[in-house]
């Protein structure tokens, strides 16, 4: 059946659908994460204000040391789920605290920030282990499948909030978060027991500790030019939507009044990304990069942002607004992304598990936190949503322009053999 929809070999099928679960568990919980941390943001005062950016951005200045010693020293069967698993006791002590009744302004602070390092860590995680777990070609072939999981997982959450949040109570929804997230850490353990079978080996070296030491990675990444290429990529990336989330802010305050207009606002806007994503997802991703290669893979979302910011510099409308956003969304999740993945299969392990959570965490919240600072620094010298829209196209523009590079320069084959483990006789 599935065979109809995805370009999957029969041995793969497995493997296939527990990424999927994998992914989807991961972004359900986070999606179920997400308007809790708005909530409490909203109530404590804090949204939209660019020292929290700063905040999150130190605060995975520490992360990401501490997850390279362990990959270091540990397998990833054993250090992905140990991961998880600390998030998980996070979230039950975040729930304790506010059953308690502790100062809600204070816990949505420290939440805020924790859930914006989460996101983006685990994340980061589940890519480094299916770049790990998969070969370039079959990435070409996968990725887009997979990370539908995640999108079919964003449209659920908010769908479990919606109907539950009332009956239940919000704080009790984190709890559905803490049991997706020890779904996650299985599902870790039962695709390192398939890795040999997907990968067509029967080795025995796997699952053996990445090596090196806490700040190689930083190191990797500075001795590299497709990992600077990488590093720059997602630098822009974060700049150009650090500026949309803030021209999305004035333009639907300037066009819905109220609470509840402009809460719907943002949910059509979401709604439609996610919907156009999960088609693009499921039925173009996986043919496009084996047909096309990465190339277009890899531009369309620049080239998307550039005429969609000139598009808001000419007509800062609401609808201008939601067909920018969704067609970027969209593009981004359902082609971009994976294509960046893909790159990450012709790399060593090290690089894998270490230089590219570098990349996708603290570089990604450090052009957050410079991108809101500047941002505002813009507004207050009194530039229009348009003049705020052309500032940013430039960006977008040098975004094309590292991703056509990263096209022409993809490595061919993964730099060493990945580590395997013994195929699950069970399997």
């Amino acid at each position: 059946m599935l065979e109809r929809f995805v370009n999957v070999k029969d041995e793969e099928v497995g493997a296939v659908l527990l990424s999927f679960v994998y992914f989807f568990t991961l972004m359900c919980g986070y999606a179920i994460l997400r308007p809790l941390r708005d909530e409490m943001a909203t109530a404590g005062g804090v949204r939209d204000v660019p020292w929290l950016f700063t905040a999150t951005f130190v605060v995975m200045l520490v992360a990401v040391p501490v997850f390279s010693g362990l990959v270091s020293r540990w397998p990833r069967q054993r250090v992905i789920p140990l991961v998880y698993r600390f998030f998980l006791l996070n979230l039950l002590a975040f729930f304790v605290v506010l059953k308690l009744g502790v100062e809600r302004e204070l816990v949505g602070r420290v939440f805020f920030v924790w859930v914006s390092v989460y996101n983006l860590f685990v994340v980061s995680v589940f890519w480094s282990f299916m770049a790990d777990l998969f070969e370039t070609e079959q990435g070409r072939r996968l990725f887009g499948f997979i990370a539908a999981g995640g999108t079919v997982g964003m449209l659920v959450g908010p769908f479990l909030v919606k109907h539950l949040a009332q009956p239940l109570g919000a704080t009790y929804l984190m709890l559905f978060t803490v049991v997706l997230l020890e779904g996650s850490a299985r599902c870790v353990q039962a695709l390192s027991r398939r890795a040999a079978v997907v990968q067509h080996r029967a080795t025995a070296t796997t699952e053996a500790p990445v090596g090196g030491g806490i700040f190689s990675g930083v190191r990797l990444l500075f001795s590299s030019p497709l990992l600077l290429a990488l590093a720059l990529q997602m630098l822009l990336y974060a700049a150009t939507s650090t500026f949309l989330y803030n021209q999305r802010a004035h333009i639907v305050d300037a066009v819905a009044s109220g609470a509840n207009a402009r809460t719907a606002a943002f949910a059509n806007i979401d709604f439609w990304v996610q919907v156009l994503t999960l088609v693009l997802q499921t039925l173009v991703t996986g043919r496009l990069l084996p047909r096309f290669g990465l190339g277009p893979a890899l531009a369309v979302a620049p080239l998307l942002t550039v005429l969609g910011f000139l598009g808001l510099a000419v007509v800062p409308s609401m609808l201008m607004l939601i067909g920018f956003q969704s067609l970027r969304g969209a593009s981004h999740y359902a082609f971009e992304r994976p294509g960046r993945e893909l790159l990450f299969t012709g790399v060593d392990r090290e690089t894998k598990y270490k230089s590219k959570g570098f990349i996708d965490t603290v570089v990604y919240r450090g052009s957050d936190s410079l991108s809101a600072w500047l941002y505002k620094g813009l507004d207050t010298l009194g530039l229009s949503v348009s003049g705020l829209a052309l500032a940013a196209v430039p960006v977008a523009g040098l975004w094309l322009a590292v991703s056509l590079w990263l096209a022409r320069h993809q490595p061919t084959a993964p730099a060493e053999a990945p580590a395997l483990a013994p195929a699950d006789a069970a399997r």
